[in-house]
């Protein structure tokens, strides 16, 4: 007798529903006016540690509603420079990829396993094979991507290996972009 898998449906909607919420949420409360370079940067320069908290706590809801986490780097690059910024991105960001994660596992369980796909029965099984070599690589192509990190949590990963390879995977990006940013506002200092 074959097992009968379950249907991933109720569990995506369930995530398409959170998602939706806390975006319409997002957008009727006035959250979208503190996702800007400037009300970042000016956080961090009244005060570090209120602005830290700030931060860390925008960037998690920011990566749960898609918004960019280069803004946040911009902005903790500008007014930290770029070891300290980079410092802190990272920091918000194992943080912020943790607590997707675990949101989105919580209501998605692992419904891409359950789906019945010749594609993700494929790239599933790459995952099984390597999974911290593999979600490292993704890590630094596409960093802190909601979407990965949906894609991840709902792939049945244990937490413990994603988290290893968030760890792994995100210095070499972020370093990248902390010497980008930081030329960049050097260059437009002196122009």
């Amino acid at each position: 007798m074959l097992k009968q898998r379950a249907i991933p449906w109720p569990r995506l909607l369930a995530v398409v529903l959170f998602l939706g919420v806390l975006f319409a949420s997002f957008e009727l409360s006035g959250l979208r006016d503190h996702f800007s370079l400037q009300f970042l940067q000016e956080r961090f320069l009244e005060n570090k540690l209120s602005g830290l908290l700030i931060f860390v706590a925008l960037f998690a809801l920011g990566n749960l509603i898609q918004i960019p986490g280069w803004i946040f780097l911009a902005a903790a690059v500008l007014a930290l420079g770029r070891i300290w910024g980079g410092a802190v991105t990272y920091l918000a960001a194992c943080l912020s990829c943790a607590l997707t994660f675990l949101s989105i596992r919580l209501l998605g369980g692992d419904a891409l396993r359950q789906l019945h796909s010749p594609l993700a029965t494929r790239l599933l099984a790459q995952l099984d094979a390597r999974p911290i070599g593999s979600m490292v690589v993704l890590r630094v192509i596409f960093q802190t991507v909601p979407a990965l990190n949906y894609a991840l949590a709902m792939s049945g990963v244990r937490f413990r290996e994603y988290m290893i390879a968030t760890l792994l995977g995100l210095p070499l990006p972020i370093a990248l972009y902390c010497l980008f940013f930081d030329f960049l506002a050097r260059l437009l200092r002196l122009g």
